[in-house]
């Protein structure tokens, strides 16, 4: 676990993220972090943006159904 401390930041508030935290999420200055909420009154913080998840799966699904169609169009 890692304390985090909520600090002004212009007119919004934001937390700064230490250095082990920034590693393991392999993330950087500028790039998004998201913040879900999961079962009771929990948040999960990741780099990884579950919509796009959900696209992909999509995606996958689609290629799946169409394999050979898309095959051909490869060629």
């Amino acid at each position: 676990m890692v304390a985090l401390k909520v600090r002004k930041v212009g007119n919004s508030l934001g937390l700064v993220l230490p250095k082990e935290v920034v590693n393991r999420l392999r993330t950087g200055e500028g790039e998004e972090l998201f913040l879900i909420e999961g079962p009771n009154n929990t948040y999960r913080l990741t780099p990884f943006d579950p919509a796009f998840q959900k696209k992909m799966e999509k995606a996958e699904e689609i290629m799946s159904r169409y394999r050979n169609t898309l095959n051909v169009l490869s060629k």
